[in-house]
This record gives structure tokens, C-alpha cells and sequence, in this order.
């Protein structure tokens, strides 16, 4: 089997996300200062990614060096798997970010506890259950006329993953959309509070719906056009179209560390004091709202 560049494009790409994201697995794992809700959903997001670095290079490694139908589904079923835990991770965070601003009063409860674990049992069960369905026998492996653009998925089964990310896009653009909202209203009311000068209050909201946008903003630039070309595409279809919108989509597992833990200030503090060889699992740390991160 020749070498196809793009399989090595992939190949390295699923190495790097695989090495950032079990950074973060391992500090959120080993320190025991971060079990608040906001850790446990970057932890997820963390651990859905890491299994699609690895997902990546065994897929790489097993179509070249094993090529196997049944290892291959086997692959295939753990990427459907981790991709979909990965998107589903980001819809529970928006969620978790939202809540923290509209119920901020109540957020530090045991029912946020709860709903967390709930949302992280739905978001897994939900993700393994996708990846179940090719290596349970919905696949295209015996006709190749109800593939894919990515085989050996079946036409079908990439629809409902795609109509699926659209329902969640839509559901995080609307969360967007109103903690924006929560973020003017907060910012205005300590303007006035503090007596500070509308130029201040203008900044201030500027700043927060900037970071807003560029975290929307990122998750569409990359999953968009590999989702619309599943519903446009045929199996028949060149492969590098699917080369060229499925690359963009494993670039988001490899954006989602730094925007959703290494800019947090905890993960921060960890990860310098383990540069610095004096890392202490006991170090107190002041606990942050989600909508901070």
C-alpha cells in the first residue's frame, strides 16, 4: 500500500494532540485540588481528545503496517467515539459556563455536583454508543454503494453525526448568545456601581465577548466544513475532499488545551511548578468560576 501524505499529515497531527491533551490529563488526574465541576468537564474534554490522537496514529499504524477489515472497524469506531465525546464535552462546558452566570448564586452546590456527573455519563454514553454502531454491523464493508465519504461508515450513520453536531452548534451558539448578554448586563451594572467611565465599561464587554467569539468562532472554522461536506458528500467523491475538511476538524482537539485548560491559572501554576521540580499535589489554589476560564 503506497504512503499516502495525507494519512502522515494525520498521523502527526493525532501525535501532538495526544501529547497536549494527556498534559492535561495527567495534572487534572494527580491533583486532588481539581475536582470542582469546571475540572472535571476540561478533564473530559482532555480525555476525548487524547483518545482521537490515538485514535489517529492507530489507524495510521494499523492500515499500514496491519491491515486488518475488523481492526480497521475497530479503529474507526474508537475515532466516532472520541470525536463525538470530544464535541459533546464542549457542548457540557458551554452549559457548565452559562449556568455558572445565570444560577451564580447557587452554582457552588452538590446539584452542580450531580448534574456535572450527569452530563459527563449522557456525553460518554451517548459517544460510545455512536462508536458501537459500525463494529455492531452498521458499516459498508460488504456494499460498498451505502458508503461514506469516510469508510467504512455508512451513509446514514455520517448523517446522524452530522445532523447531530448541527443541533449541538446551535445549542452552543444560543448559550453563547445569552451568556453575552449576562456578560454586558454584569459589566454594566459594576460600571455604574463603581462609578468607572463608559469607555471602561465598553472595554471591559469588548474584551469578554472578543474571547467569546474567538471560542465559537474556532469550533466552527473547524468543524463546519467537514460536517456540511458529510451531508453534501458521496462516497464516490475524489478522497482529498475528505482529506482537506476531516484535517481541520482534528485541529480543533489540538486548539480545545489551550483554550479550555493552559489558559486557565491553576493549570498554570501546576504545570510551572512541575517545570520547576518543586510540583506539590497540596498547593491551595483559589477556585475560579468557569466563566473565568
Amino acid at each position: 500500500l503506497a504512503l499516502n501524505p495525507w494519512d502522515v499529515v494525520l498521523c502527526i497531527s493525532g501525535t501532538i494532540i495526544s501529547c497536549e491533551n494527556a498534559i492535561v490529563v495527567v495534572v487534572i488526574f494527580y491533583t486532588p485540588t481539581f475536582r470542582a465541576p469546571m475540572f472535571l468537564l476540561i478533564g473530559s474534554l482532555a480525555t476525548a481528545d487524547l483518545l482521537a490522537g490515538l485514535g489517529l496514529i492507530l489507524h495510521f499504524t494499523f492500515v499500514y503496517f496491519i491491515p486488518s477489515e475488523a481492526v480497521s472497524l475497530l479503529t474507526v469506531g474508537l475515532l466516532v467515539t472520541s470525536f463525538t465525546a470530544s464535541v459533546s464535552s464542549l457542548l457540557t462546558i458551554t452549559i457548565d459556563r452559562y449556568l455558572s452566570l445565570y444560577n451564580a448564586l447557587t452554582y457552588y452546590s452538590e446539584r452542580t455536583v450531580t448534574r456535572t456527573y450527569i452530563m459527563l455519563i449522557l456525553t460518554w454514553g451517548a459517544s460510545i454508543c455512536y462508536g458501537l454502531l459500525p463494529i455492531m454491523g452498521w458499516n459498508c464493508l460488504k456494499d460498498s454503494s451505502a458508503c461514506s465519504i469516510v469508510k467504512p461508515l455508512t451513509k446514514n450513520h455520517l448523517i446522524i453525526l452530522s445532523v447531530s453536531f448541527f443541533m449541538v452548534f446551535a445549542v452552543m451558539l444560543q448559550l453563547y448568545v445569552q451568556i453575552c448578554k449576562i456578560v454586558c448586563r454584569h459589566a454594566h451594572q459594576i460600571a455604574v456601581q463603581r462609578h468607572f467611565l463608559a469607555s471602561s465599561h465598553y472595554v471591559t464587554t469588548r474584551k469578554g465577548i472578543a474571547t467569546l467569539a474567538v471560542i465559537l468562532g474556532t469550533f466552527a472554522s473547524c468543524w463546519l466544513p467537514f460536517a456540511i461536506y458529510c451531508l453534501l458528500g458521496d462516497y464516490s467523491y475524489p478522497a482529498l475532499y475528505t482529506y482537506v475538511t476531516l484535517l481541520p476538524a482534528t485541529y480543533n482537539s489540538m486548539i480545545n488545551p489551550v483554550i479550555y485548560a493552559f489558559r486557565n491559572q491553576e493549570i498554570q501554576k501546576v504545570l510551572w511548578t512541575v517545570c520547576c521540580g518543586c510540583f506539590s499535589s497540596t498547593m491551595p489554589f483559589r477556585s475560579r468560576s468557569p466563566s473565568d476560564v
